[in-house]
């Protein structure tokens, strides 16, 4: 009889983490891992937001900060939804939290009970799941294949719904699949949604500004549902900011209020000196984001070049965020000779013992087909993996 909760007992590990805790441990055994599962860019937190910091330190904010935000960095942002997104919000709209992973984890648990249903598009992050199994409710899934650019349809939408639906949860640009929403795919998910009115939307919006499609569209700016659009933000992966941990959302004000309550018996306020630094980053210009952004869409031209020297890895381009999501099914039932492939978790383990690169497999994301790979890395490392992954892969028989 286990001593633990059947909550915990039913909750798995993120993959990604347990995949780049692998790698970290043979990497501190001497071998030359390249790691390709972290979503972490590689580039530092820019000058003027790690000042931003330290004058808070100097400044003494070290003592415990409102639930859900200092008021200034609340109006930040408020500011920045109104300039970049063209929403308006007010600082009682917004809760920030500790990464917009608690934000995800506030909301679902402020608005589903046992019982209602949550439509998750697959391929999904792989927390949005766990989030759900946490909220003891049910989540149904609706696959969004790699010949669709991993985006579901409305009329695929449409059929999933029933009257126990309470939540949908997405991401545009997305993890693990890069692929992005158009204002025109967006209204039209939007439109279904109309006809629904019991249904909220959790808009995961944290890839924002790694946009390789031109501007970023949410689902937000439709007044039809406006008011059932809940935004999760952050400044982990637009300033390089991971390690800081800040993320927010906007929602309605008894929304924001819930979740307030329920950060309030959790964790309380996010760290202050780093809300400081998120003030900073929402308040400034977007250069050090642009320069991130270029190289991004480097790397992802080049990922996605490389990777047609490996015509059994089926790929789509990714429109955003940084990573690819090949399907890798063709290699399933192959052998090295020694080590028979079955599925996804074995290949990305093959490759790892193999040639020592880390993927994640997409059984984590919702997809058992694929494999996740992260260009969050040098070019030369992106060169150097994607070359190893073809001699391991040309192995198989």
């Amino acid at each position: 009889m286990s001593t633990l909760s059947n909550r915990i007992n039913n909750l798995s590990e993120s993959e990604t983490l347990a995949m780049a805790r692998l790698s970290a441990k043979l990497k501190s055994e001497g071998l030359d891992v390249i790691n390709m599962c972290l979503g972490e860019p590689d580039f530092n937190t820019p000058d003027h937001i790690k000042q931003a910091a330290k004058n808070a330190i100097d400044q003494n904010f070290s003592y415990y900060p409102p639930v859900s935000g200092f008021p200034d960095l609340r109006e930040a942002i408020c500011r920045k939804f109104k300039r970049e997104n063209n929403l308006d919000f007010s600082p009682a709209n917004i809760i920030v939290s500790t990464g917009a992973k608690q934000s995800i984890a506030n909301i679902v648990l402020s608005l589903v009970n046992p019982g209602d249903e949550v439509i998750i598009p697959s391929p999904y992050w792989v927390s949005y799941k766990e989030v759900i199994k946490l909220a003891e409710t049910n989540a149904v899934y609706v696959n969004a294949g790699i010949e669709n650019d991993f985006k579901i349809t409305p009329q695929q939408l449409e059929q999933a719904i029933t009257p126990k639906t309470k939540l949908f949860i997405f991401s545009s640009p997305c993890n693990p699949t890069g692929s992005v929403y158009s204002k025109e795919e967006l209204k039209a998910l939007a439109d279904v949604f109309a006809l629904h009115e019991q249904i909220f939307i959790l808009s995961d919006e944290i890839y924002e500004h790694i946009n390789f499609s031109g501007v970023h569209e949410s689902i937000a700016q439709f007044e039809n549902i406006r008011k059932r659009v809940i935004i999760v933000n952050g400044v982990s992966k637009s300033f390089a900011m991971t390690g800081w941990r800040i993320g927010y959302m906007a929602a309605t004000v008894e929304i924001a209020e819930a979740c307030n309550k329920l950060q309030g018996q959790i964790t309380s306020g996010a760290c202050g000196i780093a809300q400081k630094a998120a003030v900073a980053a929402l308040s400034g210009d977007l250069n050090s984001v642009k320069t991130m952004l270029k190289a991004f869409h480097e790397r992802r031209d080049l990922v996605v070049s490389l990777l047609k020297d490996i015509p059994n890895l089926k790929t789509n381009v990714p429109q955003g965020a940084f990573y690819v999501f090949p399907d890798a099914s063709y290699y399933f039932g192959k052998i090295d000779g020694t080590t028979k492939i079955s599925n996804a978790p074995e290949l990305c383990d093959y490759l790892l013992k193999k040639v020592y690169v880390a993927t994640v497999p997409g059984d984590a994301f919702g997809d058992p087909n694929c494999i996740r790979l992260s260009y969050a890395t040098s070019n030369d490392l992106i060169t150097k993996a994607i070359s190893r992954l073809k001699i391991a892969l040309d192995d198989l028989h």
